[in-house]
């Protein structure tokens, strides 16, 4: 079972993978976890997932990318990586199979990205969640600067306009390009954001694109 996962894996690699491509470091760490079958298994349910909705319309592309990543088991950070907000690459999320929310979010952001959809329409959105005092991430789609978002979330397989979510509190959002804050669940000024003494978006596009972690 386990070489004929591996030799399926290597198959579909060859074949379509893009951003995700594993090396060396990666094999031992696979190699290595207490359930690397589950591994190899996310990794092709993922490559196959890329070739599915690569033809999808934009709603269908969103609402299968969000059910993807959703059944990945959520994890705080400081159980998983000895950190109080670490930011995982899609590779490291779907290797470890758990996470918090900035790993749904960031991880959704790089595969709709892959499915074609352009840049200046995904935004990572900083939210607020009634009743709970820490922030929260989700990823957010944005037809053009005037429409209201639609929101793919960790805590819902339901990909639903941002006002329909009555349980989120905007704060703002980013992408590779721009900031903006939002009012009334929508763009309302472009800011800059202070990352403090460590930008962890700046770093994470780094490894995601310099450094294939």
């Amino acid at each position: 079972m386990k070489q004929l996962i591996l030799l399926i894996f290597i198959s579909i690699i060859t074949l379509q993978a893009k951003s995700i491509v594993l090396n060396e470091n990666d094999k031992e760490k696979i190699g290595k976890h207490p359930y690397k079958d589950a591994v190899y298994l996310r990794l092709i349910k993922y490559l196959k997932l890329k070739e599915k909705i690569k033809d999808f319309s934009v709603e269908k592309k969103l609402n299968y990318v969000n059910s993807f990543y959703n059944k990945i088991l959520p994890v705080n950070d400081s159980l998983k990586y000895n950190s109080d907000d670490y930011w995982a690459t899609p590779k490291e999320f779907i290797i470890e199979g758990k996470g918090d929310c900035e790993d749904y979010a960031i991880s959704k952001y790089f595969t709709l990205l892959e499915s074609g959809i352009p840049k200046d329409k995904l935004f990572l959105a900083v939210v607020k969640v009634k009743g709970k005092t820490t922030y929260h991430m989700v990823l957010s789609y944005l037809k053009n600067k005037n429409a209201m978002p639609l929101i793919l979330d960790n805590l819902s397989f339901r990909v639903l306009p941002f006002d329909k979510r009555e349980d989120l509190i905007p704060k703002f959002i980013f992408n590779e390009k721009e900031a903006f804050l939002l009012k009334n669940k929508k763009i309302h000024k472009k800011v800059n954001i202070n990352w403090g003494k460590v930008d962890k978006w700046e770093n994470l596009l780094k490894r995601v694109y310099e450094k294939n972690e």
